[in-house]
C-alpha cells in the first residue's frame, strides 16, 4: 500500500512539474479595426449596390502574442509548389477555394503543369445537386453555401472542371465574388416550392440555374486549351490527368469507431457522405507531419474562430489558458467538438512546414478575408501560420492523395 501511495505522489509530483514548465501564455481584450473585407471586399460591394452601414466597434479576446518570436515569414517555411493565394470574397465557398487549390497542387505534382482551374463552376453545380437533393427530400436536406472539401471531387467526377478563364463568375463589374444576393433568390424559391408542394424537379433546377446564370454567368460546356477543343470532362481526364476516385478524406474523432469509415456529422456535409476515414488523433498527426515532409499537400478544415488565432500576427498557436499541449489528445478534441467549442468552419490549403523548437508549425493558404490584413505587396498576404498543436487540437480533417495515406488504407475492413 505504502508503495502505491509512493508511486502516486511521484506521479502527481511529475506532472506537475511538467506542467510547470510550460509557460503560460497571457491574453487581452483588443479592439476591432477595420481590414481587407471591410476595406476591399465591401468596397466592392458597395460600388455595385447600396451603401451599408457601419457597425459598432467592439472588443475581442485574444492571446497576447506580443513579444513573441513567431514564425510568420513564408520563406521560413519548406514549401509545395502552388497558385497564389486569391480571395473567395464576400462569399461562403472556402470549401471550393481551399480544395481547388490543393488539386492544382496536385496536377503540377503529378504533371508540372501549372494551371489555374474555376472554383465557381464547381459551385454552380454543387448548388445544382443540392437544388436536386432538396427536392428528392422534399425539402428536408441543407441548401446553404458550405459544403466540405470531398464536394469538389464529386463535382468534378459528374461534371468535370474549366480553367478559371473560360469561367470567372464576375459579372457587374465586380471585383470579389458576393454571392448573398444570389443565394437568397434560390433560397426563398425553395421556400415557395416546399411551401406550394411544387416538386418538379425538371422546373426546380431550370429556375434554380436561370437564376445562378443571372448573377454568375452561364457555365462553358466546351473551349479551347493549347489549341486544343476540350469539354470540362475531357479537359479533367486528358489534360488535367485527375482521376476524382484517387482521392480519400482522412478525419479525426471519437464519437464515432476508429479504423472504419464514417459520416462527418456536420451541417455542410449536406449529403451525409460516409467516406470519411476515420483514425486516431496520433495518427492523424503522424500522417500530417509525414505527408507535407514527401512533398503532398492538403486541404484541411476546421475552426478557425479561436482565442490563440491572432490575425494581426496571422499566427494560430493554443495558449495555455485554453489547453496546455501536453493534455491535447483525442477526448480534449472531442470534448471541444461535442460542446461546439470546435465547429467545421473553414477550409484551407496546407502547402508547407517549418520546425522550430521541436514543433511543427504549418504554412496556410487561404482565401478568406482575415488572411489579407497586411501588405497586399508582402509575400505573407492570404496565409497563415498554424502551430501544430493549433492543427491538433482544432482542423478535423483533411483532403489528401491515396497515395500518401497507402499504410493507413491498408488498415481499413
Amino acid at each position: 500500500m505504502k508503495r502505491v501511495v509512493i508511486i502516486s505522489l511521484s506521479l502527481l509530483f511529475v506532472s506537475n512539474f511538467i506542467f510547470a514548465q510550460q509557460k503560460k501564455d497571457k491574453s487581452k481584450f483588443k479592439e476591432y479595426e477595420q481590414g481587407y473585407y471591410q476595406n476591399s471586399i465591401l468596397k466592392d460591394v458597395r460600388a455595385v449596390k447600396k451603401k451599408l452601414t457601419k457597425k459598432k466597434k467592439h472588443k475581442r479576446f485574444q492571446m497576447d502574442q506580443s513579444g513573441l518570436d513567431l514564425p510568420n515569414k513564408v520563406s521560413l517555411y519548406t514549401k509545395q509548389w502552388a497558385n497564389p493565394s486569391i480571395s473567395q470574397g464576400n462569399a461562403g465557398t472556402c470549401w471550393s477555394f481551399s480544395t481547388t487549390s490543393f488539386y492544382e497542387s496536385e496536377i503540377y505534382r503529378i504533371t508540372k503543369k501549372k494551371v489555374k482551374i474555376s472554383e465557381i463552376y464547381t459551385v454552380y453545380w454543387e448548388y445544382v445537386e443540392k437544388a436536386r437533393r432538396f427536392v428528392t427530400e422534399r425539402g428536408n436536406s441543407e441548401f446553404s453555401e458550405g459544403s466540405e472539401g470531398n464536394a469538389v471531387a464529386r463535382m468534378y467526377k459528374m461534371y468535370g472542371a474549366v480553367p478559371e478563364s473560360e469561367y470567372t463568375g464576375f459579372l457587374f463589374g465586380r471585383k470579389f465574388h458576393s454571392h448573398a444576393d444570389m443565394y437568397k433568390e434560390m433560397n426563398n424559391y425553395l421556400k415557395s416550392v416546399k411551401e406550394n408542394n411544387e416538386w418538379n424537379e425538371e422546373i426546380v433546377l431550370s429556375t434554380i440555374k436561370d437564376i445562378m446564370n443571372h448573377y454568375i454567368g452561364v457555365p462553358p460546356t466546351e473551349f479551347k486549351v493549347d489549341g486544343k477543343t476540350y469539354t470540362p470532362k475531357t479537359y479533367l481526364k486528358d489534360y488535367l490527368k485527375i482521376n476524382p476516385d484517387d482521392y480519400v478524406e482522412i478525419l479525426s474523432y471519437e464519437q464515432e469507431p476508429f479504423w472504419k469509415q464514417v459520416e462527418y456529422k456536420v451541417v455542410d456535409n449536406w449529403w451525409h457522405s460516409k467516406d470519411y476515414y476515420n483514425i486516431p488523433l496520433d495518427d492523424f498527426m503522424k500522417v500530417v507531419k509525414a505527408t507535407i515532409r514527401k512533398g503532398y499537400t492538403m486541404s484541411i478544415g476546421g475552426d478557425v474562430s479561436e482565442a490563440g488565432f491572432v490575425r494581426s500576427t496571422n499566427c494560430a498557436l493554443v495558449p495555455t489558458f485554453d489547453i496546455p499541449s501536453e493534455y491535447i489528445d483525442d477526448d480534449a478534441r472531442q470534448f471541444r467538438f461535442s460542446n461546439k467549442s470546435t465547429t467545421d468552419d473553414h477550409g484551407m490549403h496546407l502547402i508547407g512546414y517549418f520546425q522550430k523548437d521541436g514543433k511543427d508549425w504549418y504554412l496556410i493558404k487561404d482565401s478568406s478575408s482575415g488572411s489579407r490584413n497586411n501588405d497586399e505587396k508582402a509575400p505573407e498576404f492570404g496565409y497563415y501560420f498554424f502551430h501544430e498543436d493549433f492543427v491538433k487540437l482544432k482542423m478535423m480533417g483533411f483532403t489528401i492523395h491515396k497515395d500518401a495515406v497507402k499504410d493507413i488504407l491498408k488498415k481499413f475492413k
